[in-house]
């Protein structure tokens, strides 16, 4: 198969699809790889180190023309036009993206595999995970890094003082993101409280973090309290495929105090804080009722080297597949199969469909993928 790699475009995202060695391991294959110039600069891969690997060096035009086009992030309206009808995978996000990128895939028929939904054996996100973690690890640094009065924050660092903790850390969400958060802010010294769904999980969760947590059922009135005592606060909430909720509403925000810092990891997806819109690694945060919110739609791009090791590692097994049996690799796996949200004109995935009005285009994978089969 044919295979493009484009260079990412988004504000300031540095990593890349392919690195040399997999762009190597796809072409013993049999497949052909064709890589813009320049695509893994960010992470530190030269354009010698592709070639040397057998791939073919290109424009964006040539690298999206490609059968099968394997990017990182979502395509931004720039690249709209490049989408004609191929088989595109990526991080789409399309619940709580622009909606006219999904119209887009409707109109020109792309096939468009998103990794955030792709499932392993266990139901759990194999090629969202890796990601998940460096979000989850930047959260509490990036956080803790605002709350300097030099960045405007109420100037309180989240660690110990000669054995005296400081800082109050609140993390929603009990999956990997809010996991790598909360142990980063444990190991930092802070008084670390984190808000989950399931109480079986909290016993598993203290044996797991390196110091002490405070884990609580997360409900209306519960998180209303404890954001209003925090310092800083994490809130990586996850709904698979779907837009995320608002669990922190305005009224909570505006009782926290002044100076203090929300990271919403949720921001793909549309942000679990009522008050959160995207922003970017060059504008990272904005103040609403007198806290500072970071809402970067790109973390780990900021960390691009090991972000696209990391990633690259999860998504290859995939793409081989993708590669060598097209859309049966699909209908040989199930949970690969999750990861389809449009084909033929239609959305894929019930989540996006519901959050995008557009239950009149959807279709699911299974009964799409199934009329496909010769």
């Amino acid at each position: 198969m044919e295979i493009g790699v484009p260079k990412e475009i988004k504000d300031h995202e540095n990593r890349v699809a392919l690195t040399p060695e997999a762009a190597g391991q796809l072409i013993e294959e049999g497949h052909r790889v064709w890589v813009q110039a320049g695509a893994g600069h960010g992470s530190g891969f030269t354009d010698d180190a592709y070639q040397e690997a057998g791939a073919r060096l290109c424009d964006a035009t040539e690298a999206w023309s490609r059968r099968l086009v394997v990017k990182v992030k979502e395509p931004l309206p720039q690249e709209y036009p490049y989408l004609q009808g191929q088989i595109l995978f990526t991080f789409l996000h399309l619940a709580g993206v622009d909606p006219g990128l999904t119209r887009r895939l409707l109109e020109t028929a792309t096939t468009a595999i998103g990794y955030e939904t792709v499932e392993d054996r266990c139901g759990r996100l194999p090629l969202l995970a890796p990601m998940s973690a460096i979000a989850g690890n930047m959260a509490t640094l990036m956080g803790a890094y605002h709350l300097a009065a030099t960045q405007g924050g109420r100037g309180v660092q989240p660690g110990k003082v000669l054995g005296t903790p400081h800082g109050r850390v609140l993390v929603i969400g009990d999956g990997t993101v809010g996991r790598h958060a909360a142990r980063v802010a444990i190991a930092l010294g802070a008084s670390v409280a984190m808000a989950g769904r399931k109480p079986a999980r909290a016993e598993a969760l203290r044996r797991e973090m390196p110091g002490e947590l405070e884990w609580f059922c997360s409900t209306p009135q519960s998180l209303a309290r404890r954001v209003r005592e925090s310092d800083l606060v994490v809130s990586a909430v996850l709904v698979r495929g779907a837009r995320a909720p608002h669990v922190v509403t305005e009224d909570m925000v505006r009782s926290m105090p002044r100076g203090s810092v929300i990271v919403d990891v949720s921001i793909d997806q549309g942000g679990s804080v009522e008050t959160a819109r995207p922003t970017t690694h060059s504008h990272p945060t904005f103040v609403r009722h007198g806290v500072i919110h970071y809402c970067v739609t790109n973390m780990p791009g900021a960390y691009p080297r090991t972000a696209t090791l990391a990633l690259v590692r999860a998504t290859l097994p995939y793409l081989r597949a993708l590669a060598g049996a097209g859309l049966a690799a699909l209908r040989r796996d199930a949970g690969f199969a999750r990861g389809l949200q449009t084909h033929k004109g239609h959305v894929t995935c019930e989540a996006v469909a519901r959050a995008l009005g557009l239950m009149d285009r959807y279709r699911p994978a299974e009964e799409i993928l199934a009329a496909d089969t010769p």
